[in-house]
């Protein structure tokens, strides 16, 4: 219960400082950084939720997060109606993921060839993207610009007033915001009967079915969120930046996969620190190189060689090893305060009858 509570307090406070403390201060580099980062926040989310708690391996989950920012800005330039262009992109997100789980858990695929299929489909849709740069690859009246992705994307616009964008302000404010209610989304997935039934089937999926639950259904549900959710940082990362194919490049996907690792397997919030934190690493590295580093300075290097022995050292996760750390400092304190009491003459225990 105290666990349950600092926990909750934690996240409590994060939403306070992003969404009051950040905007207040005024720091346009840091908004539109922090836009950036709640929307890869979202994706590692998504893949957080099927991964850890639903044992599907997921390398290719970048692809719904491209296809949701596609759908978008195409969307949006057809119809000039940005919010339903937004309604329209998690619903083709969701609706992929159904379609491709569909395949895969009914064809039960095992965890390997499922990791390979979805990665496969996101090089797929990476290397068709990035032929498209004539002016007969248009869909409607948004051309799909090939390598150089659809610069023209346009913003979101204030709720009843279609000429009117948001700010830079107004998308961060939209982007945290929306991370949180996704973090508090899959909280109460996690704790309702689907998410126990989920959780069942990670651990022995034979038993669950032997106790009358389908689990290709329950997976299908499960990818199917994580789906529409990942469209989500999608739709939330072509406002802040604008789409390209490299949404789906093996990059995207190694990044998000190294994320969830880092920040703790197994835990929801622990893959959106492990974001943040790389991101932020990697900014501060490139900033670095950009002052004027050595010639072996190399930011990718420095990453690469941070996050080995991060693996390596902490196979757990950054945020199960602070809990571990947490629960260690409890016990010794209340260790401490019950050798204090029985030192203490004045301190009566009670005595068994």
């Amino acid at each position: 219960m105290l666990k349950s509570s600092l926990g909750a307090a934690a996240v409590a406070l994060a939403a306070v400082y992003a969404l009051v403390v950040v905007p207040a201060e005024g720091q346009m580099t840091t908004m539109i950084n922090g836009s950036v980062y709640a929307s890869y926040g979202i994706l590692a989310l998504s893949l957080a939720l099927i991964w850890g708690y639903g044992g599907i391996l997921s390398f290719g989950q970048a692809a719904f997060f491209g296809l949701g920012g596609y759908a978008y800005a195409i969307a949006a330039l057809n119809l000039g109606n940005t919010w339903a262009a937004l309604v329209i992109a998690v619903a083709l997100a969701g609706a992929s993921a159904a379609v491709l789980g569909y395949f895969m858990f009914w064809g039960r695929i095992s965890d390997v060839y499922l990791g390979v299929i979805t990665l496969t489909v996101s090089l797929i849709l990476y290397r068709f993207l990035n032929q498209t740069a004539g002016d007969e690859w248009t869909i409607g009246s948004a051309p799909l610009g090939g390598f150089n992705g659809i610069p023209s994307t346009p913003i979101l616009t204030l709720p009843g007033l279609p000429d009117e964008p948001l700010s830079p302000e107004q998308i961060y404010v939209l982007a945290m915001g929306a991370l949180f209610v996704g973090y508090l989304a899959c909280k109460l997935l996690v704790a309702t009967h689907f998410g126990r039934v989920v959780v069942s089937i990670r651990e022995n999926e034979m038993r669950a079915e032997l106790l009358g639950y389908d689990a290709r259904l329950y997976k299908l549900g499960l990818f199917t969120f994580a789906g529409a959710l990942a469209g989500i940082g999608g739709v939330l990362f072509a406002n802040c930046v604008f789409v390209s194919p490299n949404m789906f490049n093996l990059q995207t996907n190694g990044q998000l996969i190294i994320w969830v690792i880092v920040g703790g397997l197994g835990t929801l919030a622990g893959p959106v620190i492990g974001c943040f934190l790389l991101l932020m690493l990697a900014t501060f590295l490139g900033t670095v190189h950009q002052g004027g580093g050595t010639n072996w300075f190399d930011p990718n290097l420095v990453l690469g060689v941070l996050l080995t022995l991060v693996v390596v050292a902490l196979r757990k996760g950054l945020l199960p090893l602070a809990i571990a750390g947490f629960d260690a400092i409890a016990a010794r304190r209340g260790q401490r305060g019950r050798l204090a009491r029985a030192a203490d003459p004045l301190v009566c225990e009670p005595q068994a009858e």
